[in-house]
């Protein structure tokens, strides 16, 4: 059967303020588009990848741009994909965006790179992704950093909280014009001064070229049983003032999963790694070379 996919790359990337472009891969019938920043000097650490969160216009840069450079700086060498679906990759229609579809492509791009084993660091969306492949392929992973992680509740948990049911009726709706984009933007945060209009700029190119399939047909089980069967250290940062995934999906990592611990901050919102970026990119740091 013949992919229905979204390309219209040169539309995205013409518009202003869109996310700079990097390399792409070819993983089983789609294309994704990552970037791959080189550690700043030798270094024995494993690779770190970057998963980013869902929502309309989400890209790894956009995600991660303030944390990166701090971690390349540290010696390591930091992808950042773009997952199916979003940002510059490719956005089929045709199919259920599952667990298993983005850990598949993930896994595809660390064979196609050579890469035996790494971290993953992953928000959101791409905690819930980060949690699977932990389960599912061990022997990948070092160590995990999750963001406010998806997969720890049922779909009606979820849809009770503020921000979730309003982000997925507007994107699917088609209602998001930057100044909506914007308003939706700032439910992610406490402090609304971290929504800039680079950001919005960034995510609303992306989102000209989104299918609305996109998260319609997202399928993110609870794996909450699960997670203590995770054999990796973890580390997990939650903002009490999170509106999209409740923070008590916290304490289930750190009561599950012996090696993991958790720093939940206050006066933050869903994106740690943006309101606290310093704190957070410290606190990875110390994780990663001393577990």
């Amino acid at each position: 059967m013949k992919r229905t996919v979204k390309r219209t790359e040169s539309k995205m990337t013409k518009l202003p303020g869109a996310p700079p472009r990097g390399k792409s891969l070819r993983i089983g019938s789609l294309n994704l588009h990552y970037h791959d920043y080189p550690s700043s000097g030798a270094t024995a650490f494993a690779p770190l990848i970057f998963v980013h969160g869902s929502g309309p216009g989400a890209s790894g840069y956009s995600n991660f741009k303030h944390n990166v450079p701090t971690l390349v700086e540290a010696g390591y060498r930091v992808i950042v994909p773009d997952l199916p679906g979003f940002g510059y990759s490719d956005k089929p229609t045709d199919l259920d965006y599952t667990t298993d579809f983005f850990v598949e492509h993930l896994l595809g791009m660390m064979d196609s790179l050579e890469l035996d084993r790494c971290t993953l660091i992953g928000n959101s969306l791409g905690g819930a992704i980060s949690i699977r492949a932990a389960l599912d392929y061990p022997e990948r992973l070092d160590k995990l950093v999750l963001m406010a992680p998806g997969g720890l509740e049922e779909l009606e948990t979820y849809m009770a909280m503020p921000a979730m049911a309003k982000m997925i009726a507007n994107f699917v709706a088609g209602n998001l014009d930057p100044a909506g984009l914007g308003a939706m933007l700032e439910t992610l945060v406490f402090d609304r001064r971290h929504v800039t209009e680079a950001l919005i700029a960034e995510r609303f190119a992306i989102l000209q070229d989104q299918p609305p399939e996109v998260l319609s047909r997202m399928v993110i089980p609870n794996m909450a049983a699960e997670i203590g069967d995770i054999a990796c250290p973890i580390l997990a940062f939650w903002g009490v003032n999170d509106e999209l995934l409740p923070a008590s999906g916290g304490q289930k990592i750190t009561r599950a999963c012996r090696a993991s611990r958790l720093i939940e901050v206050a006066e933050c919102g869903h994106w740690v790694m943006l309101e606290h970026a310093r704190m957070f990119n410290a606190a990875c740091i110390d994780f990663l070379q001393n577990g």
